[in-house]
């Protein structure tokens, strides 16, 4: 265990179809109420236990993470926390231009952001919401400009919806000096409709932007690094590929995901998961979260995506937490 995702909230702005569809998540959605959530002392309390069981670095996530009012203070309490090498944030962007130099402030030390068109007709599309690509390129610069960077940027691939984008994506960011993902189209969930014949698989995409831009591989930064680095010939950046149902990487993986409400989850593609909140607010002490933690990650056996690459789909597999619900 090297990695924690922290899931801030279960609330987006956008209904991307691979991970809220607007059907599911409507306006008469449900989601979790503010007594529910994870106070922000509950949050460093649990990053703290984990940071001393090996965890190094940690990324906040939800749903959208900005639209948790007061985040640069959580983010200031995960940053002071001993063990802890990296602070990082996955958004879609909308706000971030807004809240990029307090967070960078605060002492976060890098960003993700979602992208996945630059075309408005075709970002509406997989967004299903209106909204102009122009506003999360304007909060990209912003990160940059306050130390956030390199500023990843993910790009979602479903064929025959934005894969025509790829190209145009790999474009604008070479010499960005930001790092441009490519990620295959996944089952998180069970609601976003997935179908294998809609994966452009990394292959795929590594061939048609090489044959345009000569790349090579790069060794990864880190053990467990789940994106497959490649760098330009030319000097103008590298892109990452993220290939989970081509090429899964179950047998690496070092990532922890806590959700908005207090659950521990040991993969994304997880069937349920374990309830920390209730230690903490039943009066649990240091040790007996310790070693709560550490038995729901030495007993797991998860292997979700390799199984499904063993069958060649997702039939027949049981019903999986929804990625709104723990983040990406």
């Amino acid at each position: 265990m090297r990695d924690l995702r922290i899931s801030v909230t279960d609330r987006c702005n956008l209904r991307c179809r691979y991970c809220m569809p607007r059907e599911v998540f409507g306006a008469d959605h449900a989601f979790l109420p503010p007594e529910q959530l994870l106070s922000f002392e509950e949050i460093a309390r649990i990053s703290t236990v984990m940071a001393g069981q090996g965890v190094r670095r940690i990324r906040l996530t939800g749903g959208e993470p900005l639209l948790r009012r007061g985040l640069e203070r959580l983010v200031s309490m995960l940053a002071a926390i001993p063990g802890v090498e990296d602070l990082s944030l996955t958004t879609n962007g909308l706000l971030l231009e807004r809240h990029a130099r307090a967070l960078a402030e605060a002492g976060l030390n890098r960003v993700t952001v979602s992208l996945d068109a630059l075309d408005p007709a075709v970002a509406e599309a997989v967004a299903d919401t209106r909204f102009d690509p122009q506003r999360v390129l304007d909060g990209i610069e912003a990160a940059a400009a306050a130390g956030l960077e390199p500023v990843k940027v993910n790009m979602v691939v479903r064929r025959a919806l934005n894969d025509g984008e790829v190209t145009a994506m790999a474009e604008r960011f070479r010499h960005s000096g930001q790092v441009l993902r490519f990620i295959e189209y996944m089952d998180v969930g069970t609601t976003n409709s997935w179908r294998l014949d809609e994966v452009v698989p990394a292959a795929e995409i590594l061939e048609s932007l090489g044959a345009r831009w000569p790349l090579e591989p790069l060794p990864p930064t880190y053990p467990g690094e789940v994106a497959s680095r490649y760098r330009y010939l030319d000097g103008a950046g590298e892109i990452g590929l993220i290939h989970a149902v081509s090429a899964p990487f179950c047998h690496g993986c070092t990532r922890a995901r806590l959700s908005a409400d207090g659950k521990l989850f040991t993969c994304l593609f997880a069937t349920q998961g374990h309830d920390l909140r209730a230690l903490l607010r039943g009066g649990a002490g240091e040790a007996e979260l310790d070693h709560a933690i550490a038995a729901v990650w030495g007993d797991r056996s998860d292997r979700y995506s390799a199984l499904r690459a063993a069958a060649g789909d997702g039939a027949g597999a049981p019903e999986r937490i929804e990625m709104s619900y723990i983040g990406g």
